[in-house]
């Protein structure tokens, strides 16, 4: 793993976050607790606030973009920022058991070209090659995706699923569920990258809608659903891996963690081998456990980096994935958020839910990394 490519995902934090602790950064007043927000997309007839991003076709000029699900009801489509909402016919026409919207002559939806998504190459601060050699993808640091993405919340009643979806078992985290029963106070420790530590996530900028990343949604779901006081440390870094992560052991142990969210890969994905990985988080859990037995373990499955950009070697996330399954046991589970984005990527582009056009997620997919998280408890 070179440098250049540690401070290219040490750089995308640095506008966002000060220190590790990034989700107690976040303008709590602005954000308000959303049950809806976190439900499950795969449970129930709803999906809320799914994001797209629509593309206009250089040879029709029709814009159109996909949701996850066919649409049999549209409840609300928004900007993402939430102050814009759009209207049926004016703003957004659909056909109802169709998973598409195409947008009329006139729209207030934001559009944009498959083209205007490219950069010449070497013009952005981070090579960021198209796999094409088609110049660059478009870097986002901040919102600029979020600010061409519009969000959508429909009913469906067809929710068919062909990946891997997370399923509660109570035998893999006992101790932490009975704690949480219980209403005893947990600990939650997060370690990971810039997508743990907040990156792209619209709270980390004080824009609306404000909301926080996945560690404080996963801990605001926790507190609210079991009504138990979970408090959250957050030590993950952007630019950081599993090598890293294993340097950190100290730092987890001194939070007198209940739980351990472990959430590499992202960076590792420039060339670590699956093995060496699957190494790394196990003896980092090895490590926490001599000091802390009890500590229990959420393993993530990292999402998927967008399979344009050439840095990414797209074969080892599955593999670090597997690797992660090995190490599944009493006391230790894992968030496959893997498979969700590989069926993701089967629906929809990654410019639908990608915070900075190639390795992190927006705030539909940080609530998602929550959905994913908490509902293995």
């Amino acid at each position: 793993m070179t440098h250049r490519w540690l401070a290219f995902c040490s750089l995308c934090l640095l506008s966002v976050t000060v220190g590790p602790g990034f989700a107690a950064e976040q303008p709590e007043p602005a954000w308000k607790y959303s049950a809806a927000g976190l439900a499950p997309f795969w449970q129930g007839e709803t999906v809320t606030g799914e994001s797209v991003l629509f593309i206009k076709d250089a040879e029709t000029g029709i814009a159109r973009a996909a949701v996850l699900f066919p649409i049999q009801e549209i409840r609300d489509v928004r900007s993402s920022r939430g102050d814009v909402i759009y209207e049926r016919g004016r703003d957004y026409e659909l056909t109802a058991g169709s998973r598409e919207l195409v947008l009329p002559a006139g729209s207030r939806i934001p559009v944009r070209t498959a083209l205007e998504l490219r950069k010449p190459a070497k013009s952005q601060p981070y090579e960021l090659t198209h796999r094409d050699g088609n110049g660059e993808i478009l870097f986002g640091a901040a919102l600029e995706y979020a600010d061409m993405q519009t969000c959508i919340t429909y009913v469906t009643k067809e929710k068919e699923w062909d990946s891997p979806l997370p399923k509660f078992d109570p035998q893999r985290l006992p101790r932490v569920l009975a704690r949480l029963k219980s209403q005893q106070p947990v600990s939650l420790v997060v370690l990971g990258d810039s997508i743990s530590a907040g990156a792209n996530a619209s709270g980390g900028y004080q824009q609306p809608p404000y909301q926080p990343a996945y560690p404080e949604l996963v801990r605001q779901k926790l507190a609210a659903e079991f009504a138990a006081p979970v408090s959250l440390t957050n030590l993950s870094v952007g630019g950081m891996d599993s090598a890293w992560g294993l340097t950190k052991v100290d730092a987890v142990v001194a939070a007198q963690p209940d739980l351990v969210v472990i959430a590499f890969g992202m960076n590792d994905s420039a060339g670590r081998p699956a093995k060496d990985f699957g190494e790394k988080i196990s003896a980092t859990i090895a490590e926490i456990r001599k000091q802390r037995p009890e500590t229990e373990f959420i393993l993530v499955a990292t999402m998927l980096g967008n399979p344009d950009w050439i840095r990414l070697q797209q074969p080892l996330f599955p593999g670090y994935r597997d690797e992660l399954l090995k190490l599944q046991g009493p006391g230790c589970t894992v968030a496959d958020l893997t498979s969700v984005w590989t069926e993701f990527l089967k629906r929809k582009r990654d410019w639908d839910q990608t915070g900075n056009g190639v390795n992190h997620p927006n705030d539909f997919g940080h609530r998602v990394y929550a959905q994913v998280i908490t509902a293995l408890l």
